[in-house]
């Protein structure tokens, strides 16, 4: 019985450190669902672009933390209205989301005046 009330909050402990680590890792933090599509690298950063059925998302990571700076990244779906995530970040801009079933899209990011782009894919 002393076991039992030992052990079971260290196991709850070791569990939420595990689960805090994991949300901090930068694939958890994108939110984007789906699987990855496109990735683009350029100097300050890198766009990635995920697939689902039904949706297309994008989201910016800068390749290194830093203070505030400008940042934005845009995905499109051919025909439709792009849609933006612009701001001053630290990290990354987005996640944005598109309806793309059956459709191509093309998605562009800018972290501190350089950027990154996709053209049309998934066509």
């Amino acid at each position: 019985m002393l076991v039992r009330l030992l052990v079971l909050p260290l196991v709850a402990a070791l569990g939420l450190v595990l689960s805090d680590s994991a949300l901090n890792s930068a694939d958890a933090a994108t939110a984007c669902a789906g699987r990855p599509a496109k990735k683009v690298d350029f100097k300050t950063g890198e766009l990635r672009v995920y697939k689902s059925r039904s949706y297309a998302c994008a989201v910016a990571i800068a390749k290194k933390p830093a203070p505030r700076r400008k940042m934005s990244v845009l995905i499109q779906a051919r025909g439709g209205s792009p849609v933006v995530d612009s701001g001053t970040y630290t990290r990354q801009a987005g996640p944005v989301t598109v309806h793309a079933l059956n459709r191509c899209v093309r998605a562009t990011a800018t972290i501190s005046g350089k950027s990154g782009s996709t053209g049309w894919i998934l066509c």
